[in-house]
């Protein structure tokens, strides 16, 4: 069933990989835009000029749309930008469910982290804030929580997977290291897409097992 997407964060890492893939399932996508930013959205998606800090520019906008990815967030996110991320990730993924509930979406889909962690701390707690948002406006959502993603410019983590390969295989290790795995960017596009043909009733978490397994799509 073809769905018409709103979605913020379209021009970043995952987004504008995403959308091609969207546009390819026979969806219809529109995204939110700033003008300075029109040159970098992928072809084949409706515009939306709005900021995504501020749901008044933009929630007019959401038309008919009957699903919501928000995707905003700092790019290449460390302990040292806790400020920027109650500015951009917590400003506007709480925007983003205020528009959401108001044009009455009937799937929102949010980017998360993979949490508890022992580091990380400020970014965990203002997606976890992000999530309660999300619960606390009865939303059906999926919400994807990845630890980190590989893909172009990400690509240092691959050092790591043989320490991954050994944590999994020890019985007291292997549940985290589950938890906190890698991810492909195929695998993050195709368990969004697939999250978006198959929404569910109330509230969908994904973990890294359910992004890698299951939901991966072979043609993302």
């Amino acid at each position: 069933m073809a769905r018409h997407i709103f979605i913020t964060g379209a021009t970043g890492y995952i987004g504008r990989r995403l959308v091609p893939v969207l546009l390819g399932r026979g969806h219809r996508v529109t995204a939110l835009a700033r003008k300075e930013s029109l040159d970098k959205l992928p072809k084949g998606c409706g515009v939306a000029l709005g900021n995504a800090l501020d749901a008044g520019t933009y929630a007019h906008l959401v038309g008919d749309a009957d699903t919501f990815i928000q995707l905003v967030g700092v790019a290449h996110p460390g302990p040292a930008k806790a400020s920027q991320f109650l500015e951009i990730d917590l400003k506007s993924g709480l925007e983003a469910v205020k528009a959401a509930r108001a044009t009455g979406i009937s799937h929102f889909v949010y980017l998360s982290v993979a949490h508890p962690a022992p580091v990380m701390k400020a970014y965990i707690e203002v997606r976890s804030q992000c999530e309660r948002s999300i619960e606390e406006a009865g939303l059906n959502s999926t919400i994807l929580r990845p630890w980190y993603v590989l893909g172009p410019g990400h690509r240092w983590p691959y050092l790591l997977i043989p320490f991954y390969k050994f944590a999994e295989a020890v019985p007291s290790t292997r549940h985290s290291a589950r938890r906190f795995g890698l991810v492909t960017l195929s695998e993050m596009t195709g368990a969004i897409s697939r999250a978006v043909d198959n929404p569910p009733q109330g509230i969908r978490i994904l973990e890294v097992p359910e992004i890698r397994k299951g939901f991966a799509s072979p043609t993302a």
